[in-house]
C-alpha cells in the first residue's frame, strides 16, 4: 500500500480544483483500491479519502463522478466500511438529496449504495434515521419506486432491495402494512415485473419480511389484498389439473395456458415459498391456503423444480399443507416458545441440511462425479 508521503500526495489530487487529467488518474487509482479487500481495509483507515470521494461526486467531470460512485459502491459492499461511511455527516444526506432528483444520472448507483449499507440492522437503522432527518418519508420512496419513468435516465430497480432491507425495521413494516395507505396493493403487481429480476426480488423480499408480523395475515389473505394468487402464480406451470383441482384454486390460477412459464430465478422462487410458509404459521393462514388448494400447484412445482435448495423449501411447505393441525395452544407457530436444547438441535439439523444441499448442488454442477444413492421422497 501507499506510504504516508504517497498517500498525502494522492489526497492532494482528490480536490475539485485539481486539473481534470490528474484528478482522473487519482480517482482511477482509488477505484482500483476499492475493488479488493486489502484496498478497502486501507481506505477504512484513511477517512480523508472517503471525504474526498464524497466531495468529488459533485465534480463537473462525468467520468470522475462515475469513478467516485463506483468506488463508493465497492466500499459499501464491504461490511467493515459501513460505519465509516454512515458516520460521515455529509454522505447519507447527499445520497438522499440526489436520489430524489428526477434528472440525476447516477441515481441507480445511489440505490445500490443504500441497498448495500442497509443489509445489516445496525446500519439499516442509520440509513432510516438519515431519511427522517432529511424529511424523506417512506411515502416518497414508494412513490418513486411505483412511478414508471420518474427518472428517465435510470431504472431505479434497486429501490426494491432497499425497501426489502428497510423492512427489517418494525417502523417500515408498520408503514407498508398500514391498511389505509394501500402500499402492499401497489407493490403486488411487481411480483411479475418481467423487466427486472432485481425489482421482482426486492418486492418479494419486502412482502416476506412483512409476513413476520402475523397479526396482518388474515388481512393479507382477504379480498382487500388477495396476496395468495400473486405468490402462487409465478410458481404455477402449464401442467393440466383435474376440473375438481382447478375449481378449488383462486380464479387467476384456474385452467392456465399450455405456454405458462414459471419464475426463472431460483432465489425468487424460494422467497415466494418462504413467504407462504410464513402465512401458514397462523391457523387462519393454514386453513386458507389448504382451502384454496395451494397443494395442487406446489405438487406440480415440486415435480418440476431442479434446484435442491428450492425443492427443500417446497417440501417443507407441502408438509404444512398436508399435515395435521398443531396441538391446542400452538396454533400460532410464530409465538411458540422453543426450549433452548431443542433450538440447538434444530439449528444443528438446519446446518446439516444446508451442507447436504450444497453437496447436492455440487453434484448437479459436476455430473461426471461418481454419485451416491440417497433416499427419495415421493410426493403424489
Amino acid at each position: 500500500m501507499l506510504s504516508d508521503v504517497e498517500a498525502k500526495e494522492l489526497l492532494s489530487f482528490l480536490t475539485l480544483n485539481t486539473r481534470p487529467d490528474v484528478k482522473g488518474q487519482a480517482t482511477e487509482y482509488i477505484l482500483g483500491l476499492s475493488g479488493n479487500r486489502d484496498g478497502c481495509r486501507y481506505l477504512q483507515s484513511k477517512p480523508d479519502f472517503l471525504k474526498a470521494l464524497v466531495t468529488l461526486t459533485t465534480d463537473p467531470s462525468i467520468a470522475i463522478v462515475k469513478d467516485c460512485y463506483h468506488s463508493l459502491i465497492n466500499l459499501s459492499a464491504d461490511e467493515t466500511m459501513h460505519q465509516p461511511l454512515v458516520k460521515d455527516a455529509d454522505f447519507l444526506p447527499m445520497l438522499f438529496k440526489n436520489l430524489l432528483d428526477p434528472e440525476f444520472m447516477f441515481a441507480d448507483r445511489i440505490c445500490t449504495i443504500l441497498t448495500n449499507l442497509s443489509r445489516h440492522v445496525k446500519t439499516c437503522k442509520e440509513v432510516f434515521k438519515a431519511m427522517q432527518e432529511q424529511e424523506i418519508g417512506l411515502t416518497q420512496i414508494v412513490e418513486i419506486f411505483c412511478t414508471e419513468g420518474y427518472n428517465k435516465q435510470v431504472s431505479l430497480h434497486y429501490l426494491g432491495p432497499l425497501l426489502s432491507n428497510l423492512t427489517q425495521l418494525p417502523e417500515t413494516r408498520h408503514f407498508i402494512l398500514d391498511r389505509e395507505r394501500c402500499v402492499v396493493q401497489r407493490l403486488l403487481p411487481y411480483i411479475q415485473y418481467e423487466a427486472s429480476t432485481i425489482r421482482r426480488g426486492g418486492v418479494i423480499g419486502t412482502l416476506r419480511n412483512c409476513c413476520f408480523d402475523h397479526a396482518h395475515h388474515e388481512w393479507l389473505l382477504s379480498d382487500a389484498v388477495d396476496i395468495l394468487p400473486f405468490l402462487l402464480l409465478p410458481l404455477a406451470g402449464p401442467e393440466e389439473l383435474s376440473d375438481e383441482e382447478n375449481e378449488g384454486l383462486p380464479v387467476d390460477l384456474q385452467y392456465l395456458p399450455e405456454d405458462k412459464k414459471r419464475e426463472e430465478d431460483p432465489d425468487i422462487r424460494k422467497m415466494l415459498i418462504e413467504t407462504m410458509i410464513l402465512l401458514t404459521a397462523t391457523q387462519v393462514g393454514r386453513q386458507f391456503l389448504k382451502a384454496k388448494n395451494a397443494y395442487a400447484i406446489m405438487r406440480e412445482f415440486h415435480n418440476w423444480e431442479k434446484e435442491p435448495h428450492v425443492a427443500a423449501a417446497c417440501e417443507k411447505f407441502i408438509q404444512v399443507l398436508i399435515g395435521d393441525e398443531p396441538e391446542p395452544g400452538m396454533e400460532n407457530l410464530l409465538e411458540v416458545e422453543i426450549p433452548e436444547d431443542v433450538e440447538v438441535k434444530l439449528k444443528d439439523m438446519d446446518a446439516k441440511e444446508q451442507e447436504q444441499l450444497e453437496k447436492d448442488q455440487e453434484d448437479l454442477l459436476n455430473p461426471d462425479k461418481p454419485q451416491q444413492c440417497a433416499g427419495i421422497v415421493r410426493m403424489m
